[in-house]
């Protein structure tokens, strides 16, 4: 289906956001999914194999194994901010696990749902799966079905939504939300190096990414190098916000530029990325330094081109200001102290972690992906995704000692009771499991 059709689902793609780089969808979209899907092909016999479990002493020679199965209808609600994959990759995992999947992609990007609708129809059977379009109230009807499992990637907001409707069918629910993910800067770190790995990381999609780094943590004594280390990688590799991807649709500008409007009348400091107005974008992507708590963009996930910087004087400063705030779904570190690295993972909880670098935990199909608390609950990807769409059913085969069938299972405990349950019962207190 990719493969025959990937010009066009860029083009629709391309035509949801106004412009977004070809390369950034064939990256996000079309390679994360053929990923997944290869995996899955390469693996499904592994898979699917029972699993092999310790038997207890006083059970043998009897066996005990997991088997996989579907769980049955899962529903998959997918966002608009990567339309494509992540729609298709949770599916993937669905369909390899043997379920029948449902569909229903966001209203906020209606062409690439749209075409999405056309395209599985073309390619799949109903029963395999289907796919529905339309505004939240469809939307809403949707989540209050009695799915046997139900995976929602979204918002917090609406995440407790989705949660609150499939607990009325105790339908089990895998929610992929957001959080502000915060980044971490060392002394150690070499900063135009970081400067570059962060701009990418926040500016892909222009921001518009649940792992998107949410905010700086950076050394008191380096914000200002740090500052000029940004301009320059955002001038580099954005030109005069050249290539840059649109928000979404106006809703999306409003809310961006809300939030600046917002950071400055709380008394944080905005500083322009670009000396002037940028030629080929609306909106001007922006650092707020030291932006107060009651601030919108110090306590919202922000999901646009405006970064946060707040400074710290020592590594416990940074640690608690994370830990003040809900989960994040992403922690990325810069530095080289190893030890301060590791009191950072060890005194920190987030959905992953990558350090010296952005994005790239997410990227190895072979990781699990997914949160804690209010970024999250489940994850997906490879094979963690494949264990969430199935019921690993506990089987335990009885055997008797040497075929006798009266040496084994429970007949050595069957009533009427009397020495022998009582050895039995000695037995027990000694076993090991």
């Amino acid at each position: 289906m990719l493969n025959e059709n990937e010009e066009n689902i860029c083009k629709v793609i391309q035509a949801d956001f106004g412009f977004r780089n070809i390369i950034e969808t064939q990256l996000a979209e079309l390679t994360t999914i053929r990923q997944a899907a290869n995996l899955a092909v390469k693996n499904l016999e592994i898979w699917t194999k029972p699993v092999p479990i310790k038997t207890p002493i006083h059970l043998w020679p009897s066996r005990s194994e997991l088997l996989p199965e579907p769980k049955g209808i899962v529903g998959i609600m997918s966002p608009w901010n990567y339309p494509l994959s992540l729609a298709l990759s949770p599916a993937i995992a669905a369909i390899a696990a043997g379920n029948q999947v449902w569909l229903k992609p966001s209203e906020r990007s209606p062409r690439t749902s749209g075409y999405l609708a056309k395209l599985i129809a073309q390619y799949f059977n109903p029963i395999e799966i289907s796919i529905i379009t339309g505004n939240q109230q469809v939307a809403q009807a949707f989540a209050d079905l009695p799915f046997d499992h139900l995976f929602f990637t979204g918002s917090t907001r609406v995440g407790q939504l989705v949660a609150q409707a499939a607990a009325a069918n105790l339908t089990p629910v895998t929610l992929e939300l957001g959080g502000k993910s915060p980044a971490i800067i060392d002394q150690s770190a070499a900063l135009d190096d970081t400067a570059r790995r962060i701009i990418y990381g926040k500016f892909f999609n222009a921001g518009q990414t649940c792992i998107a780094p949410d905010y700086l943590l950076v050394p008191r004594n380096q914000e200002k190098s740090l500052i000029e280390a940004l301009k320059k990688s955002l001038q580099i590799m954005y030109p005069s916000g050249s290539g840059l991807t649109h928000p979404i649709d106006a809703l999306q500008l409003d809310r961006w530029q809300n939030l600046l409007t917002d950071a400055s009348q709380s008394g944080g400091q905005v500083v322009h990325l670009y000396d002037t107005t940028p030629i080929d974008y609306p909106f001007m992507p922006s650092l707020v330094l030291n932006p107060p708590s009651k601030a919108r963009v110090t306590t919202q996930e922000i999901f646009g081109p405006i970064l946060p910087i707040i400074c710290y004087d020592s590594m416990s400063e940074a640690i608690d200001w994370i830990n003040h705030l809900p989960t994040p779904l992403a922690l990325y570190w810069f530095g080289n102290n190893a030890k301060l690295r590791a009191e950072v993972l060890e005194k920190t909880q987030s959905g992953g972690v990558t350090c010296n670098d952005t994005l790239l935990h997410y990227s190895n199909p072979n990781l699990p992906f997914g949160g804690l608390g209010a970024s999250g609950m489940g994850s997906n990807h490879g094979k963690h995704g494949f264990d969430t769409f199935s019921h690993f059913k506990p089987v335990l085969s009885m055997r008797g000692f040497l075929g006798i069938r009266a040496l084994g299972g429970t007949r050595l405990a069957h009533p009427p009771y009397g020495k022998r349950i009582q050895r039995l019962m000695k037995i027990l207190k000694t076993s090991k499991i």
